[in-house]
């Protein structure tokens, strides 16, 4: 088992109501993708973070391997999610164990 964190902040520029359809719009789009992508265990899109957190979403997901994880990556119902996501936020950290 693999597990894949990601972590962004919203664009500064993103008014509150941005944010706020933005961060449903990631969680529904990236969920889905447990049905689509083979290999992929569970993800799950935290969106509101307590106050303390230096990051405004983060993705957690589970793939049977490192290479389930790599077809994810690549796989082109997450490269379209991913150009999205790419549109409203900046700062990606990614840890993967």
């Amino acid at each position: 088992m693999v597990t894949h964190i990601v972590m962004w902040n919203f664009l500064d520029t993103l008014s509150q109501e941005e944010k706020t359809e933005a961060k449903a719009l990631i969680k529904e789009r990236l969920e889905a993708l447990k049905e689509e992508i083979p290999g992929v265990v569970s993800l799950k899109v935290v969106v509101n973070p307590l106050s303390g957190s230096t990051k405004d979403i983060a993705l957690i997901g589970e793939y049977e391997s490192a290479e389930a994880l790599q077809n994810y990556a690549v796989h082109p119902a997450h490269l379209e999610v991913g150009s999205y996501i790419k549109t409203v936020t900046c700062g990606r950290e990614a840890f993967d164990f």
